[in-house]
């Protein structure tokens, strides 16, 4: 059944437009349109607004909520629940005032504060019977089991408080000054810490730092940005384009594999994992990808566009794609749910080149992860070592704070020495025979969602 949810910030101005300006905010007007289509019973209007509190003065001021409100219903939607920001717990009687004035019952004022942590709103929401309000407003088929839900999600947020251990993971990239860039990368990571018991410190390094030309140029940012690496539990290394920063890129990888350090490359991560491997241990120095050098005599990276050959996304190979496990024997797959298949997220237009594949054969590193032609590489394995894997994929785009990634679970889990403890006590495999992306859902065994590894 269709549930819509419209979901502003007031006042209006700041949504991109004046007030009354309906030009300048073409999705107002489309949802007020979209609300008679959908009708009552399938729509609903959230508005968060501001209760700002003067430190002169200390009083809570609900005026701007109020005017926010007026604008809203003059551009034709009228709030089905307000939800209050403040610094600090608002009091009833402010409650009950924005009540009165916005012509709406007490319970459709919902107030969230300034808490320790985001996992708390959810609790705090909770707690102001807001599922309550939902079931009963949009006739939810919600039952007990979201009791239980709530409950582990309250316990979790009592566990992110208690941390007391930390583990250090190094994330070097190429667009850190941008560090909304890697917004997913993050909270991925955050949500394997939390499974470990940790506190994750994400050192951000930009790869031209550890060239050797920052070096030259600056010997005191390239020997930070070392220090940063070298004290790091674990490295990952995200996607990106260009040339640009691949070589500190790859000069963070190598060390990764030969000090045995946890690693974890993602997309592009991957492919210069390779072309790291091949030139260091397979005497391939020529190695490269056709995107920094088109002629290279060792094209090891190449251009496999999904559809056409043409230009920017076009040839982009996007959304949810199959990856088949080639071997019973791979540190994915047993984090996955030991399932044959996984379904995840790609974004990239390069891959390795499955031609020279047969080079590697012989030496450590394993493609244990292909598409269902066995054409495109996928994931990449270093035997003898304690954690050092590669996805041509994009895996934080499923994970959740109870359900977190298997490949950044892996990374968080060897980083703090509990990687294979965690695999041997793992238990069967879930019923059903695949791993699926479906209700956004990113780990096979709710189980997961309750790690909590000593």
């Amino acid at each position: 059944m269709l549930r819509s949810c419209l979901l502003l910030r007031g006042p209006p101005q700041q949504l991109g437009g004046t007030i009354g300006d309906i030009e300048g905010m073409p999705f107002v007007e489309a949802f007020r349109q979209f609300q008679f289509k959908a009708k009552r019973e399938n729509f609903y209007n959230i508005h968060v607004s501001l209760v700002p509190q003067p430190s002169a003065t200390g009083e809570q001021k609900t005026k701007p909520t109020q005017n926010s409100i007026r604008a809203l219903r003059g551009l034709g939607l009228s709030p089905d629940l307000i939800v209050c920001r403040s610094s600090t717990p608002i009091e009833m009687a402010v409650k009950e005032k924005i009540s009165m004035f916005c012509h709406v019952k007490p319970e459709q004022v919902m107030c969230i504060h300034d808490v320790s942590s985001t996992y708390r709103v959810p609790v705090l929401l909770e707690q102001q019977g807001i599922v309550q309000h939902f079931k009963e407003r949009l006739d939810l088929p919600v039952g007990d089991s979201s009791s239980g839900l709530l409950l582990r999600w309250g316990n979790m947020a009592d566990r992110y408080e208690k941390l007391q251990k930390t583990c250090s993971i190094a994330l070097v990239g190429k667009y850190t000054k941008l560090r909304d860039c890697y917004a997913s990368v993050f909270k991925a990571l955050e949500h394997s810490a939390l499974a470990v018991n940790h506190r994750l410190n994400l050192m951000y390094i930009d790869s031209i730092d550890l060239e050797q030309d920052t070096k030259a140029q600056d010997p005191v940012r390239f020997h930070e940005a070392w220090q940063k690496l070298c004290t790091a539990d674990g490295v990952l290394v995200p996607g990106g384009f260009g040339l640009r920063g691949t070589l500190g890129k790859m000069q963070a990888i190598s060390w990764a594999r030969t000090k045995k350090i946890p690693f974890l490359g993602v997309c592009l991560g991957m492919q210069l994992a390779v072309i790291e491997f091949a030139r260091n241990c397979l005497d391939m120095e020529d190695a490269n990808s056709t995107e920094f050098e088109p002629s290279t005599p060792v094209p090891l990276v190449i251009d496999m566009p999904e559809h056409n050959p043409g230009e920017l996304g076009g040839t982009m190979r996007l959304g949810l794609r199959r990856t088949v496990f080639k071997t019973q024997n791979s540190v994915l797959r047993k984090l996955y749910g030991d399932v044959p298949f996984i379904e995840e997220r790609h974004r990239h237009r390069y891959e390795v080149n499955p031609s020279l594949i047969s080079h590697f054969e012989q030496k450590d590193l394993a493609f244990v992860g292909q598409d269902v032609d066995g054409n495109r590489m996928e994931i990449i394995e270093l035997a003898n070592h304690p954690y050092f894997v590669g996805v041509q994929f994009h895996p934080e785009f499923s994970s959740r704070p109870m359900k977190p990634s298997p490949p950044y679970l892996g990374l968080l889990l060897a980083a703090t020495g509990n990687l294979r403890a965690y695999l041997q006590q793992m238990g069967p495999p879930p019923p059903s025979d695949e791993y699926s992306n479906e209700n956004g859902d990113s780990y096979a065994q709710p189980r997961m969602a309750e790690l909590e590894i000593s």
